[in-house]
């Protein structure tokens, strides 16, 4: 035996052909370390006394070797988690190994691979299968001819292939007598639950999660197959999430006594009643999901539940308005409950006494978005997952200490938690804690500098309080760091060199503060990685760098409302983004949309990575459409925007900002441009607000100008143009008020001709410092919003994607579930306020 699997140090490099010397190997193990995207070796196929090969989750590539078929005495094939290998042609070389007894190719393209279904069915003694996300071709009738019925297959993992009813029932309700465990998720399966589940009597465990699937008149009512599983006795485990269930639950569903693990999450079983009666039976109970379901559970005063749960999950559940008081059962019965997400429940009501003192062995906890008031206890909070947020807690900040080895976040946003924050100087085991947000409280004060004891925190959001003083320099300790949000406090002085330490940085806002000082250049030469950058509603002076040119992902650039002097560099055209038609996949990688908890009115969507998923919920509905733009959600896209209003900026705008074709937002108001507007600016094809008001413009408006087809927003008042406004619809169309105060424009639509038009006298006007703060509140939104969501990848594609919309579901307990979240709520609460572009 050789076991390279689960050591402290991961396992790497080329494997030497020397493993053939040893002529007695019978197990091979190098799962779960990293190849680096090598090929699997082929002299594999050598090792003819191999009963086990696990190559699992090693990052290998590349086609399967079909001299594997020759290892006759396989009993075990692992090549799972490498989602770089495929298989070419068919899976003929499978056949050979009649000894085999568990075969997982998980996450293997195997979408060639035609005769899996019939190669599967001639494994006599195969007991484990594991096809997961395998891209698997639909099965023909003539491989259900074929199939063995005699199979000894008790275990089967098809999910994720997107296969269709019509194509895998009838196969697998042939080969599958005698399963034990079957997970069909994330398929195409539509229409009512298949009553020949009924027939599988040695079931345990069924998977149907993430498919189409409904409950017919006879499920409703309780007398179906659905009923004859239950009374197996050992049935234990039922998914159901994500489906098309809908009306209402039969009581009769509680008849499944056995269960261990109950989801019906995700369904549509809107304004249904659950009370005691559907859980009288359930007294083997231990993991209960009815998440995004909108169903109320109304039980009586003093109900003593008959489970012992160790996870409950209801968000969008309605438990409310109190408090719901058998939960005290759960948390207080031999430290069991480690899960609990009772968020957006409509709770309003102060926290009970017992909770605190009952918070033991809990490690997830979620009652954000309710109306829950009350303090923290004196004592430390052990916990790994916290979130508070929306609520109306308030008092100090407590002590927090993190059960090591495991990966915490903590979100206390939207609350009215006051006084100082010293005591995050004191959370133990802090080197798990990778989200931190305590945004939009009432906490003051200095930021105390002990950020080094954090390196792998994520997410950083202190945005919305009153704190003031220098930024703390330990922040640039923060080498995880890929957001951090300083915004609406009262920071001043300069920023600290250390924060260019922090190069793994995508998101930065300090916006609205008093920071002072010049742009530092290592901001475009260490932080390389920027998408968002916002310095707005600060005391910044001097030339805008033109280091920033480096940062080629920027997606929004803000350095309104400072006191920036100089020409912008002309060197803007190096954003790439802006500039470049880059395909969302690689623009933003792995994106994935979701629709809210059930509510209409929240937009749910995640940003991931191939080894995470972050998690963005709860998003208000303002974000659905933008008044800046003509287009909705999801048509709104990618909002590319630069905006450097309300500073001293003198000059000409630079040709090569006519480079930037993707550009969607192009604010340069309230500054001191001079000169003509640049002639090539209808090349910015995907313009759609545009503003140059309040500046030192000149000669006539370029015809390019009403080439803009998207342009929706338009500002060119108070300026010294003068000539006839182009013709074009599009231009026509804006309010006059979008060109008055220019000397000598005429024409439609300030006015019929241009014979009848008298030059106004004066000059034009500049906005001063008070106008740009009121102005900038419609832009900075918009911008935003137009960022949110972008960084929801390809949107309009995955909406109607069922298997990757839901997908995070099954992550929300991930380490880094909240990286981004905060940013959406930052941004979405100002949407509201917004009544129409100023046209001052």
């Amino acid at each position: 035996m050789l076991d390279f699997s689960d050591q402290p140090l991961v396992v790497a490099g080329t494997i030497s052909p020397s493993l053939l010397k040893l002529h007695h190997l019978t197990s091979l193990n190098f799962s779960s370390n990293d190849f680096n995207g090598s090929l699997i070796p082929e002299f594999f196929g050598s090792l003819k006394k191999l009963k086990s090969l696990d190559l699992s989750n090693a990052n290998f590539r590349g086609p399967i070797p079909s001299l594997l078929g020759n290892l006759s005495m396989l009993e075990t094939l692992r090549l799972g988690g490498n989602g770089r290998v495929f298989n070419v042609g068919k899976l003929e070389w499978l056949s050979h190994l009649s000894r085999l007894k568990e075969v997982d190719l998980s996450f293997t393209n195997l979408s060639n691979a035609n005769d899996w279904s019939q190669v599967i069915s001639h494994l006599p003694l195969l007991q484990t299968l594991n096809l997961r996300g395998c891209d698997l071709p639909s099965i023909s009738s003539s491989s259900l001819s074929l199939a063995n019925s005699s199979t000894s297959l008790t275990y089967l993992d098809l999910s994720d292939n997107n296969l269709p009813s019509s194509a895998i029932y009838p196969w697998f309700f042939n080969v599958g007598s005698n399963l034990v465990s079957l997970d069909l998720s994330s398929n195409q399966l539509k229409g009512p639950i298949p009553e020949a589940f009924g027939n599988m009597k040695a079931i345990q465990e069924l998977y149907l999660s993430d498919n189409l699937l409904v409950l017919a008149e006879n499920q409703v009512r309780g007398d179906s197959g659905l009923n004859e599983i239950g009374k197996l006795p050992d049935f234990s485990v039922l998914d159901l999430g994500y489906n098309l269930l809908n009306g209402s639950i039969s009581k009769s569903f509680g008849q499944l006594s056995n269960l261990h693990v109950l989801r019906l999450s995700g369904n549509s079983f809107d304004g249904d009643v659950i009370s005691e009666a559907h859980f009288s039976n359930f007294t083997n109970l231990q993991v209960l999901d009815l998440s995004y379901t909108s169903l109320t559970l109304k039980f009586n005063t003093g109900w003593i539940p008959p489970f012992q749960l160790s996870q409950i999950k209801l968000c969008s559940c309605k438990l409310g308005p109190g408090f719901p008081d058998w939960l005290r059962t759960q948390m207080d019965f031999l430290l069991v409950l480690e899960y609990l997400d009772i968020s957006a429940s409509g709770i309003s009501d102060s926290l009970p006494y017992w909770f605190w003192d009952s918070f033991q062995r809990l490690r997830y906890l979620n009652m954000s978005f309710n109306q829950i008031s009350g303090t923290f206890p004196t004592h430390s909070i052990d916990i790994t997952h916290l979130d508070l947020s929306s609520n109306n807690f308030s008092g100090p900040l407590p002590h927090f200490s993190l059960y090591f080895g495991f990966i915490g976040t903590i979100n206390l946003s939207k609350n009215k938690f006051n006084g100082s924050v010293s005591p995050i100087c004191n959370v133990t085991h802090e080197v798990s804690l990778t989200l931190f947000d305590l945004s939009n409280n009432l906490f003051s004060g200095v930021v105390p500098d002990c950020f080094g004891s954090f390196p792998f925190l994520t997410a950083l959001n202190l945005g919305d309080n009153s704190f003031s003083g220098s930024l703390p320099s330990s922040l640039g300790s923060l080498v995880s760091l890929e957001m951090l949000s300083l915004r609406g406090n009262k920071f001043s002085g300069v920023l600290p060199s250390s924060l260019q330490n922090c190069a793994k940085l995508k998101f930065l806002d300090l916006s609205d503060n008093e920071l002072s000082g010049e742009i530092p250049t290592w901001i475009g030469q260490e932080l390389s990685s920027l998408v968002f950058l916002s310095l707005q509603g600060n005391q910044f002076r001097g030339r805008i760098p033109h280091q920033l040119c480096g940062l080629k992902y920027l997606q929004i650039l803000d350095l309104s409302v400072n006191k920036i002097s100089g020409a912008i560099p002309p060197c803007l055209n190096n954003f790439t983004s802006m500039a470049k038609k880059v395909s969302l996949d690689r623009r933003i990688e792995h994106h994935i949309l979701d629709t809210g908890p059930s509510s209409s009115s929240h937009l749910d969507g995640v940003y991931g990575e191939p080894i995470r998923i972050i998690q963005v919920r709860y998003v208000d509905e303002g974000l659905l459409t933008w008044k800046g733009t003509k287009q909705s959600y999801p048509q709104l896209g990618l909002l590319l925007a630069i905006d450097l209003s309300c500073n001293k900026l003198t000059g000409e705008i630079p040709e090569e900002v006519s480079s930037l074709q993707e550009l969607v937002v192009l604010n340069l108001s309230r500054n001191l441009f001079n000169g003509k507007i640049l002639q090539k600016i209808g090349h910015i094809r995907q313009l759609e607000v545009l503003d140059l008001s309040r500046n030192k413009f000149s000669g006539n408006i370029p015809t390019s100008l009403s080439e803009l087809t998207f342009l929706s927003n338009l500002n060119l008042s108070y300026n010294d143009l003068s000539g006839r406004i182009p013709t074009s619809t599009q231009l026509q169309s804006f309010d006059p008020s979008s060109f008055s105060h220019n000397r000598g424009l005429c024409g439609p639509p300030i006015s019929p001709n241009c014979s009848m038009v008298e030059p106004p006298p004066g000059k034009p006007a500049v906005g001063s410092e008070e106008d740009c703060d009121e102005f900038m509140k419609w832009f900075y939104t918009g911008m935003g919003l137009g960022f949110a969501v972008g960084f929801w990848g390809f949107c309009s594609v995955v909406f109607f994607k069922r298997s990757w919309r839901h997908s995070y579901y099954r992550y929300m307990d991930n380490a880094k579930d909240w990286v981004y979240v905060t940013f959406v709520r930052l941004k979405a609460r100002l949407v509201r306020r917004i009544k129409g572009v100023s046209t001052r």
